[in-house]
Formats: structure tokens, C-alpha cells, sequence
């Protein structure tokens, strides 16, 4: 499956979804001026790549899909899309693949901890949390 960059401006996000590497990640903020012709991109590559995965990975299991989220700001129309992708993941995970979901934060930036916690309970994903230093 071929891969998805997309290279941050001062409005979306840096995105990388590099299967061959097994590099998933989103950093950056999140503020397109068109929030549905960003993500939904994202999100389609992202189906495309748990139906691919679904029928792979079944007989690998011990292959890991780590996603890491390191968004400095992201307002409410991409949390919908955000959401929307950890669904997707969640989906995933439940085919018995072994997603991982690394939500990063800055240590003074108790909002953003507080976020990934909802959207972790929302999408009914585990996440694991990493504290950057500021």
C-alpha cells in the first residue's frame, strides 16, 4: 500500500502514514479552513489500510501498528475527525490486529491530556500517554 504524507502548514497538521516504515504519526496543529477536505483523505487511506491490514495481519500477530498523536492545538471541528480516525483504529484493534495510540502532550498542558482521555473513552482505544518537557 502506498503512503500518505502531507506536510504541515500553519493551519493542519503534519501526517505520515508510511506502512513500509511502520510510521504513523499526526503533529502539529489542526485548524484547516476546510476540515472535511483534510481529513477525509486521512480517513479513506486509513479504511483502505485497515482492510489491507485486517487480512495480513490475522496470521501476524505479533506485528505492532503504532500510531503517535502530538497535536500542539486542534479546534472542535477536527476533534470530530480526529475522533473519527481513533474509531477507525478501534475497529481495527477489535479484528484482533495490535494497534497501539500514543497521545503526546506538553507536562503544563493538562487540557490536552484531558482530550486524549475522552477520545480514548469515546472510541473505546487504549492510549498510552507520553509527557513531553516544554
Amino acid at each position: 500500500m502506498e503512503k500518505l504524507i502531507i506536510d504541515a502548514t500553519l493551519n493542519t497538521p503534519s501526517v505520515i502514514l508510511d506502512p513500509e516504515k511502520n510510521l504513523f504519526q499526526f503533529t502539529g496543529e489542526s485548524r484547516p479552513e476546510n476540515v472535511r477536505n483534510f481529513y477525509i483523505p486521512v480517513l479513506e487511506w486509513l479504511e483502505n489500510y485497515t482492510s489491507e491490514v485486517a487480512s495480513l495481519d490475522k496470521e501476524n500477530k505479533s506485528r505492532v501498528h503504532e500510531f503517535h498523536f502530538n497535536f500542539e492545538y486542534f479546534n472542535s471541528t477536527s476533534a470530530k475527525y480526529i475522533l473519527d480516525l481513533f474509531k477507525t483504529l478501534s475497529n481495527l484493534h477489535s479484528e484482533g490486529i495490535n494497534v497501539l495510540v500514543y497521545w503526546h502532550y506538553e507536562e503544563d498542558d493538562e487540557d490536552v491530556l484531558e482530550v486524549g482521555k475522552e477520545m480514548s473513552r469515546m472510541s473505546r482505544l487504549n492510549f498510552d500517554y507520553i509527557k513531553t518537557e516544554v
